[in-house]
């Protein structure tokens, strides 16, 4: 409990000397509670812009508050442009902590020393971060491998931030006029969430051997394989990837890498992961990429730490695809229906008004090279224009448009002149093609094949059983019932030659699909 209050009082002193308190009655229709909280600070001078000041304050709070802030840079949809814009500027970096605490970690969540399990291991970490740090090593075989290790007493650590910022949410829900869109209480809660979820290491592990298998024929992209022997929540052991960080342009250029190319494969990449798996990396900034340039994957994305990824459903991603190409035929119209007819905007949106809204956002970013673009600002306006319309921004997306601003980084470092929707467009025209045509059509029957083997059998008796109840309720009508049974018989001989007829077509179209003819 002491110690719990003096967190408190560090949280309220270090917001007082930065003026965070300013920041929040900003949003505020109370002049005099502001003169008072002047009167009360007289001592400060704040000259600082306010999106300046916040950075600074949560950096000084510590890692899980850094972290926060990064989950605020991505969601513009409810925070002003000059706090995203700043909060994206927080670099989650943090001292490693000591390597006996990493020893006892792999002891205990491995059950033997890292001596005995490894032929080698580096107490040094090579890496650390507030979640966890990474150690090289070699297995008995002699393969290299890199050793993440998560920090010991995470798990309260974060409980009791979380707490306090759980408490400081529903403050403001109580003060802030505008708290019901900004959600103060839903962000934190996901915040929490999302916290947790990294420090399981197993799911991490879990996601990059999705990706890996995802991308297992790739000449494009290379994910880590995991050793699920040394494996745990606390700890996980993987392939190490030896490459150059994708943001060392110049060694990349030094050793003969093709920048263009590479600009161009990455979006490639992102369009593979959200189109066609449905599954994407969502934190695809520049520390978690390499380029490999080793003779037999030479020029190759290199991916690392896996703890955030994305899923899309069918839905999801058949609503993004009709939106992008829609965005890139400058059919605006047909963007705000695909927005109506998804059920995230109401019913009685006008079509025209809010095509006329993206309209405005969209139009001046046609037919420019990537570096006169700020896709970051596009995005910004798409979501100030969503709040007019009442748009219910769902979390996927989130992290979708999170990635796609590091894409655009990763472009803008690699090839200035790159016009990503001239690069975006063919495949995702491909991409509509396989999914509306005759491949598309054929994956879906081989896919639903199995299910309808099952269900087709079952139709003369679930008929059956439906007229039989419907006959049962009318027992006091026999003129009726006679009547319903004679239906019965006459309908399940129809039913059994339908389920005869279809099987056959599906049966016959199942061993072409499979056979390879169509």
């Amino acid at each position: 409990m002491i110690l719990k209050f003096l967190r408190l009082l560090k949280i309220l002193t270090v917001a007082t000397r930065y003026g965070l308190d300013e920041i929040a009655m900003s949003g505020l229709h109370v002049p005099r509670t502001a003169r008072l909280m002047s009167a009360m600070f007289f001592w400060r001078r704040i000259t600082s812009p306010r999106a300046v000041r916040l950075r600074m304050a949560l950096e000084e709070l510590g890692p899980i508050f850094v972290k926060f802030g990064q989950v605020l840079s991505t969601r513009p949809d409810l925070m002003p442009p000059d706090i995203v814009a700043e909060l994206s500027r927080l670099q989650d970096r943090v001292p490693p902590f000591g390597s006996d605490l990493a020893i006892a970690q792999i002891t205990r969540s491995l059950g033997a020393a890292p001596e005995q399990l490894f032929a080698t291991f580096d107490p040094v970490p090579v890496a650390s971060a507030s979640i966890a740090q990474v150690h090289f090593a070699t297995l008995k075989d002699g393969k290299q491998v890199a050793v993440k290790v998560l920090r010991p007493s995470m798990k309260s650590t974060i409980d009791e931030d979380i707490a306090l910022m759980q408490m400081a949410a529903g403050l403001v829900e109580r003060v802030w006029p505008d708290s019901r869109r900004l959600k103060p209480k839903e962000v934190v809660a996901e915040f929490d969430k999302y916290l947790h979820d990294e420090l399981d290491l197993m799911r991490e592990a879990a996601n990059a051997s999705q990706l890996r298998r995802n991308f297992a024929n790739s000449t494009l992209l290379m994910v880590p394989e995991m050793y699920w022997d040394y494996c745990s929540s606390n700890v996980i052991v993987m392939e190490r990837m030896n490459g150059i960080p994708i943001s060392q342009i110049d060694r990349l250029a030094a050793a003969g890498v093709d920048l263009k190319k590479l600009s161009s494969d990455g979006v490639e990449i992102f369009f593979t992961q959200v189109f066609r798996d449905g599954f994407f990396h969502a934190d695809m900034h520049p520390g978690n990429i390499l380029v490999s340039v080793d003779e037999a994957t030479f020029g190759r994305y290199i991916a690392l730490d896996f703890g955030i990824v994305g899923t899309l459903n069918d839905f999801d991603k058949d609503y993004l695809s009709q939106n992008f190409l829609a965005f890139f035929r400058r059919d605006y119209k047909r963007v705000a229906e695909a927005h109506i007819e998804s059920g995230w905007v109401p019913r009685d949106t006008r079509v025209d008004e809010l095509e006329a809204a993206v309209r405005a956002t969209c139009e001046p970013i046609f037919d420019r090279p990537l570096k006169h673009i700020s896709f970051g600002q596009v995005l910004l306006r798409l979501f100030q224009t969503s709040r007019r319309f009442n748009v219910e921004v769902q979390p996927q997306l989130v992290l979708l448009q999170k990635t796609m601003l590091n894409i655009e980084g990763l472009g803008r470092q690699l090839d200035p002149d790159l016009d990503l929707w001239k690069t975006a467009k063919p495949y995702l025209e491909r991409w509509m093609g396989e999914q509306v045509g005759w491949r598309g059509l054929v994956d879906r029957l081989r896919a639903e094949a199995p299910r309808y083997a099952q269900i087709f059998p079952q139709l003369p008796r679930l008929a059956h059983q439906v007229l039989q109840h419907q006959a049962q309720s009318t027992t006091d009508h026999g003129e009726l019932l006679a009547m319903v049974l004679m239906e019965q018989r006459r309908t399940n001989r129809l039913l059994v030659f339908l389920a005869c007829v279809t099987g056959a077509a599906l049966g016959g179209a199942a061993l072409m699909v499979l056979g390879g003819v169509i």
